[in-house]
């Protein structure tokens, strides 16, 4: 009963392994596919924000602090960030959507108007203002790269828990059932042959004894 029960429990670790190992290649997989994306998008930002910070430059170099405080104390736009969810083989990521007014006034994301401010300015804080559908973006990509990397993680330590510990060791159980049973049934059928020996040359004892008697 016991040596069933292993065997069955064996069977499950076994099968259990080799989903985990599928469910963790497809993780690797759509993580990969994840780090490219955010490469790619990091280093748009990245070139966009350095022509951001040149335009600001630029701008406090012909504008007084005092003027582009002021410029810059109301946001241009307004809106709310909602956040849903979406799986990704069970691993629950966030998904970001910024809604903003259908009517919005004046040039994309500037609240001030244009005749005591640089161009330089109007520039940045216009550029500023597009990218951020890509910040959004790659915020729930940065997310989705972490939770992943930490469900990658766990399923590793599964997978290998798996293979190098509970299956050796339902393996090696087995085996010294087997081996322990197969001892048994040597046992036995070597008693079961002493029996029958000791059977035989008594029936033959008898037999023999019985020719005398005859004889006599």
């Amino acid at each position: 009963m016991e040596l069933n029960n292993l065997k069955r429990k064996l069977a499950t670790a076994r099968r259990g392994h080799s989903l985990l190992k599928d469910k963790r290649d497809e993780m690797m997989r759509r993580f990969l596919e994840l780090i490219r994306e955010d490469r790619i998008l990091r280093k748009r930002i990245d070139d966009e924000m350095k022509a951001v910070g040149d335009g600001f430059s630029a701008a406090s170099a012909v504008m007084s602090p005092k003027s582009m405080r002021e410029s810059l104390m109301l946001p241009g736009r307004e809106g709310t960030l909602s956040i849903s969810e979406q799986h990704i083989l069970n691993v629950t990521v966030p998904n970001f959507r910024f809604d903003t007014p259908v009517a919005e006034s004046g040039a994309e994301g500037v609240n001030y108007g244009f005749a005591f401010t640089s161009g330089s300015l109007d520039s940045a804080v216009s550029q500023l203002t597009a990218m951020l559908p890509d910040l959004i973006r790659l915020a729930e990509l940065e997310k989705a790269t972490q939770l992943l990397a930490d469900e990658i993680e766990r399923t590793r330590r599964r997978v290998n828990a798996l293979e190098y510990i509970m299956i050796p060791q339902y393996e090696e159980t087995i085996r010294t059932i087997v081996m322990k049973l197969d001892e048994n049934e040597r046992g036995n059928t070597t008693r079961l042959m002493k029996v029958k020996d000791m059977i035989a040359e008594k029936a033959l004892s008898e037999r023999k004894k019985s020719d005398i008697e005859d004889a006599v």
